[in-house]
């Protein structure tokens, strides 16, 4: 495992120092962190770029982690914009659409003065999400709009996030 162990008083000192500029500074507290994808058309797989590496998995530096690992969010972004890749080339494939390139970036905001409960009315999550596509294709805007719609409609992922689950959370495998 790469990493510094961060302590438990390591990450209440962090922790103070980022509550106390967050609350002087709000704007420092809303970040957006994003995902980056490459789509391989003809394996209808998809490389992710960045974040440029999957584990360990900690705290993000905006919420006291040392910067040394990769954040939860960072992997959820990955996980859409895999989906969304992975699913576009099918579809791509299905419609006998050949793209030149395909790629795209996920992007995602949160106000971290949430999570570390700088101010109880601040959000606790992403407070939006955005896919951005970069698409190389000789083929006309229409079908790339559908191209992107079958997408949508498809990403299981995308389509999670459109209508969620009921999450239910176990200690042991006993309900709380």
């Amino acid at each position: 495992m790469t990493g510094t162990a961060t302590t438990a008083e390591t990450l209440k000192q962090r922790q103070a120092e980022l509550k106390a500029t967050y609350a002087d500074d709000t704007a420092l507290a809303r970040q957006t962190l994003s995902a980056r994808i490459i789509v391989d058309l003809p394996t209808l797989s998809v490389q992710v770029i960045q974040p440029t590496r999957l584990n360990p998995v900690g705290l993000h530096q905006g919420t006291g982690g040392d910067g040394s690992y990769v954040c939860p969010v960072e992997l959820f972004l990955a996980g859409l914009g895999s989906c969304a890749g992975v699913t576009l080339a099918a579809v791509a494939h299905a419609m006998r659409l050949d793209l030149h390139h395909a790629a795209l970036t996920v992007e995602g905001d949160v106000d971290f003065r949430g999570t570390l409960a700088v101010d109880r009315t601040a959000p606790v999550g992403l407070t939006a999400v955005r896919l951005n596509f970069e698409l190389e294709s000789d083929h006309p805007p229409e079908s790339i709009c559908k191209l992107l719609e079958l997408t949508h409609r498809y990403c299981v992922v995308h389509r999670t996030l459109d209508q969620p689950p009921v999450i239910a959370a176990t200690v042991n495998g006993k309900p709380l």
